[in-house]
């Protein structure tokens, strides 16, 4: 039985930690190491981690002493992963038993290089939301057409980190994390990249009791839903894709060569984009090639967004009534 690194970064977690590290330690498949960075907690956190690190000798903890957020937290313990196989998991969700054993063997199996699952979405009691965060998200269909190519992962993110088994040989060119945004964070950029040179697999199955409480670093909020105005879903849109080709561009030797011209092209795609307030005629092709893996509706919907907000304004208004009637916004 292979020994596999199992990252998991804390913060402030102590109201579902014990919870979360009982359901690791309770796997049936038991040869790992639970490697833990904590970013400087200041409630029980740190006393809950060192009465774990004497209880059971699979957990080794690292105490940071200055904060690092989220993202570098997690780089940290990249840099500690000593076994071929690792995995992330979040403080505050619950793994089911047998997560461990069935994505390692589908990782072997299919001699891939990453495996994702999906997840079922509780509240603070573990209560069903959601018994698929892929469907509630509207990523279902883009990851079974695509799991294998790396367009699945190249506009939004797919791979739910807490979800992903992957092999450490692809670290060199993952690490170190880009920063430039918030919309491109650990697992995003861990998938991206292993995406682009290596195999991805997906099991669906749901391995993993995602829990929702307020006060989740990433959630399931759709903030574009929050929106009453066209030009604010525009806006939103174009910033994150703005923030996503800087970052793409600012790191270009991550990329092959011929992504690197088309994360360019992208990114002056999208600058354009923040000064044509009405109509643009320009640099469809661009659209196309980044969209048209997308559904049809949702290639539609964008398209209109971001080149015709004027013609888009009025429609947008009356779903956006009819939704709010349905009780859907």
């Amino acid at each position: 039985m292979e020994q596999i690194d199992i990252l998991l970064a804390t913060y402030n977690g102590e109201k579902y930690l014990i919870e979360q590290i009982e359901s690791i330690l309770n796997q049936t498949y038991s040869n790992f190491r639970l490697l833990i960075s904590d970013d400087c907690s200041n409630d029980n956190t740190r006393k809950i981690l060192k009465e774990y690190e004497t209880k059971d000798k699979r957990i080794k903890v690292f105490y940071q002493e200055k904060n690092l957020g989220y993202v570098k937290n997690f780089e940290f313990l990249l840099t500690k992963v000593e076994n071929d196989i690792y995995m992330l998991s979040d403080q505050d969700d619950v793994w089911i038993k047998e997560k461990i054993e069935k994505t390692y063997k589908k990782l072997k199996e299919e001699n891939s290089d990453l495996v994702f699952t999906d997840l079922e979405v509780v509240n603070e009691k573990l209560e069903t939301i959601t018994s698929s965060f892929n469907d509630y998200m509207l990523l279902s269909r883009k990851i079974k057409n695509y799991y294998t190519d790396y367009r699945m992962q190249y506009l939004y993110n797919c791979i739910t980190g807490c979800t992903l088994m992957s092999k450490k040989s692809f670290l060199d060119k993952i690490i170190p994390i880009p920063t430039d945004s918030k919309y491109v964070i650990h697992d995003s950029w861990i998938g991206l990249i292993v995406s682009l040179y290596g195999k991805v697999i997906y099991l669906d199955e749901k391995t993993i009791k995602y829990r929702q409480h307020g006060n989740n670093e990433v959630g399931i909020d759709k903030i574009s839903h929050k929106y009453k105005k066209i030009e604010d879903v525009r806006n939103l849109f174009i910033e994150v894709k703005l923030m996503l080709f800087k970052t793409y561009v600012n790191n270009e030797k991550c990329f092959p060569d011929d992504l690197k011209k088309q994360n360019k092209k992208a990114l002056e795609y999208f600058e354009m984009l923040q000064n044509k307030k009405n109509m643009n005629f320009k640099n469809w092709n661009i659209f196309y090639k980044l969209y048209k893996t997308e559904t049809f509706s949702y290639y539609i919907k964008n398209f209109m967004i971001l080149n015709m907000p004027l013609i888009t304004n009025i429609p947008f208004k009356i779903r956006h009534y009819i939704l709010k009637l349905r009780g859907k916004r």
